[in-house]
């Protein structure tokens, strides 16, 4: 175990971290290191991206412990934290466990790590992380206590209440639950992803070891059992469940009882394993089936038991023992929002009530499609209502002119207007194109349904390439007048997701510039032929030349850098782990060209190292609303050109996906969008600045506390007023 303490220390320090405390995890780590890695020089300018990303989810694990937000707000960030590290589970840990099959020597591009080392390091910053999340979820449950709302557990209950519930339990849980007792005729059972199991260890003939398992989560047992004559009290089900085990499993001594749930791997190369003999589609839809039974790669306790129970439990499921972890936490947070509906009726738990509002881009009560072809558009999500483009959408299907819809779906909502006007264009006699991307993660079942009703509808329906995911935000509505035919196009920095637009932060650009036009076009004819574009006039593209541009753009202000003169290169991402362009960023800095990133997840780039990244700033914003635009802007302000983009700066996005840049040509949206961008950049209130050591501190200084998502949504009201106000006179 010493050790195993000693190796994590080192990668960590290697990296910039600290181990911190790991008593909440438990087990030790299986397999070799698989070498050790090759440090050098420059290893020091890069971040791991699984350990870049567990830092992000801390910030959003912070505005939990954040007393100025909310209480009900708080719940909700550590239920989200919670959530983002079950798909982190599922994704990148299942990714590195099968990394670790296939080669140990297979190393990271940037830090030099082996899968196996990255899992080591990975483990202990979860271990760590979640003695974070315990304190702060025992200081919100005090704080739930003052708002009259209490969890307890069985043990500190009086007299009468425990006699009140047993009877509860015994009448109403009892006659619904299915317990197995694992035998040599009773298998262990297959454990549902996520799902909590009550489990025993039994005594039996002969001194013999027993496990007995209860499923604990069905619709009809809620999560919240009130405690009988203590309003405001509650108990969760699968506590209750776990203590009356010896009644379900009566005449087996317990001898060790926990709650347990397990994590499975869902990362699956849906391309490698297509044969094109099949429907797509319904291979895909078994896909999904199939990856619900894949193995598991974490197993969480809630109480501790000796290690040879942890060894069976293991074996049985086929957890790696280093993957087992012990939660003083509920090991499934969701019955936040039960609670958050408890205390709905005090807005003072919530954050005040915001709408999007009327976009002050857009003439109300005028069409959608003459504003456009007047001049560039742009609706700012979530602070601008996404009405004008479901108009945009509505007008093109009843509009006798237009010939045709094309569409990319990459997320949509669960009840989609823009899906259903789609359909209405088809039924109206439009052509109607549309590629859903049936490979978007976990969106898959819902993409496969509305593939279905559209298809129904008499839309085209096509499917993505094979090898490339279509994440690209595009949409083409081409008119025919008695003079031309003319393009109206559509590029979002998020997905065509109504709910999405409430609670991401987007852009949606609006042109009827004919070069866009006739980029996305071919766009649309490439796709339909299964295949990628390289050359166009306006639009940037991925896979063929997104990078190449990016890597040309920064080059340029190195040029500039180099002759003595002002030099500037500036993003707001999602993520940052594409190697090619972190090293010509930091070619740039050297050169002295100005960086300013504004990245909300994931920086495999750590600024401000002497020498090297010194010229870099980079800030993450995580708040209300969550950090989605993409936004690129290369050169002073005199020469600046700005896109908007669905793509990260990652190698997924650059290289593995269709995508789209799109040039900001109209000159107010453009100072409109860097004024944005310097907002962000003296935020002082959500934002986090990026160390060298790799840890984020809060910004300090300014004048006055600005918070830049309160900055535009107080901007979009003031706007509407106006707009209204301007109306009535």
């Amino acid at each position: 175990m010493e050790t195993f303490r000693n190796t994590v220390a080192g990668l960590l320090g290697r990296l910039g971290l600290h181990p911190g405390e790991r008593s909440g995890q438990m087990g030790a780590p299986s397999g070799g290191e698989g070498g050790k890695a090759q440090v050098n020089e420059e290893v020091r300018l890069y971040r791991n991206r699984e350990l870049s990303w567990l830092k992000f989810n801390e910030r959003v694990l912070e505005e939990a412990a954040d007393p100025r937000v909310p209480l009900c707000e708080r719940l909700n960030f550590v239920s989200i934290y919670q959530s983002n590290l079950d798909e982190f589970f599922m994704v990148r840990v299942g990714s590195l466990v099968d990394q670790r099959l296939v080669s140990r020597d297979l190393r990271d591009n940037k830090t030099q790590m082996t899968a196996q080392e990255q899992l080591t390091a990975v483990l202990a910053e979860v271990a760590r992380l979640g003695e974070k999340r315990d304190a702060v979820c025992r200081e919100l449950e005090e704080r739930l206590e003052e708002q009259g709302i209490c969890l307890t557990s069985f043990g500190k209950l009086a007299k009468k209440e425990r006699a009140d519930l047993e009877r509860y339990f015994t009448g109403e849980i009892a006659p619904l639950i299915s317990p197995t007792m694992v035998g040599k005729r009773q298998p262990f059972p297959f454990l549902r992803n996520k799902e909590i199991y009550a489990v025993a260890v039994l005594g039996g003939k002969g001194g013999r070891k027993k496990l007995g398992l209860i499923p604990c989560q069905t619709d009809v047992i809620p999560r919240l059992i009130p405690v009988p004559g203590r309003e405001g009290c509650y108990l969760l089900s699968e506590e209750l469940i776990l203590h009356f085990i010896p009644k379900v499993f009566k005449g087996y001594p317990v001898q060790a009882k926990s709650l347990l749930r397990v994590t499975r791997n869902a990362d699956i190369d849906a391309d490698a394993l297509y044969d094109e003999d099949l429907d797509y589609r319904e291979f895909m839809a078994d896909l999904m089936k199939k990856r619900r039974r894949l193995a598991p790669v974490r197993m969480e306790l809630s109480r501790r038991l000796d290690a040879e129970t942890v060894e069976l439990l293991c074996r049985y499921t086929q957890v790696d023992p280093a993957h087992v972890f012990r939660s003083r936490t509920p090991l499934d947070l969701s019955f936040f929002s039960d609670i958050q509906d408890l205390l709905r009726q005090d807005p003072r738990l919530f954050y005040e009530k915001r709408i999007p509002q009327r976009a002050a881009d857009f003439r109300p009560g005028e069409g959608v499609l003459p504003q456009i072809r007047e001049r560039d558009r742009l609706l700012h999500y979530p602070y601008e209502s996404m009405a004008p483009f479901l108009q945009l959408l509505r007008e093109a299907a009843a509009d006798p002119g237009v010939i045709s819809i094309k569409m990319t779906l990459y997320r949509v909502a669960r009840q989609s207007k823009i899906v259903e006007a789609l359909i209405d264009a088809a039924e109206n006699g439009k052509e109607v194109l549309v590629l859903v991307e049936l490979k978007a993660r976990f969106d898959e079942e819902n993409n496969i349904e509305w593939s279905r009703r559209l298809e129904a509808a008499g839309c085209q329906v096509i499917y993505g390439l094979s090898g490339y995911k279509v994440h690209s935000k595009l949409c083409l509505i081409t008119r025919r007048t008695e003079e031309h035919t003319e393009y109206y196009t559509q590029v979002g920095t998020g997905n065509y997701n109504e709910k999405t637009a409430r609670l991401y932060t987007d852009y949606c650009l609006m042109t009827a510039n004919q070069d866009i036009g006739r980029d996305a076009a071919a766009v649309f004819r490439a796709l339909a032929m299964g295949e990628t574009v390289e050359q166009t006039e306006q639009l940037v593209l991925a896979p063929e030349c997104l990078q190449d541009h990016i890597l040309e753009k920064i080059d340029q202000e190195i040029t500039y850098a180099r002759r003595g003169e002002p030099a500037y290169v500036g993003a707001k991402l999602n993520s940052l782990t594409d190697k090619a362009i972190i090293d010509r960023l930091i070619e740039a800095s050297r050169a002295g060209v100005q960086v300013q990133l504004i990245i909300r997840g994931i920086c495999c780039l750590l600024p401000g190292v002497p020498g090297a990244t010194d010229n870099i700033r980079v800030i993450s914003i995580v708040g209300r609303y969550l950090e989605h635009s993409r936004l690129y802007l290369f050169g002073t302000a005199e020469r600046r050109s700005v896109y908007l983009s669905s793509a990260d700066w990652m190698t997924r996005n650059t290289l593995r996906r269709v995508e789209v840049a799109a040039p900001v040509l109209d000159p107010s949206i453009r100072q409109r969008l860097e004024e944005n961008f310097q907002i962000m950049l003296r935020d002082n209130v959500q934002a986090r600045q990026l160390g060298p050591d790799g840890n984020y501190a809060p910004v300090e200084g300014g004048e006055e506390r600005l918070s830049a998502q309160e900055y535009f949504y107080q901007r979009a009201y003031r706007l509407a007023t106006a707009e209204d106000a301007a109306e009535k006179s």
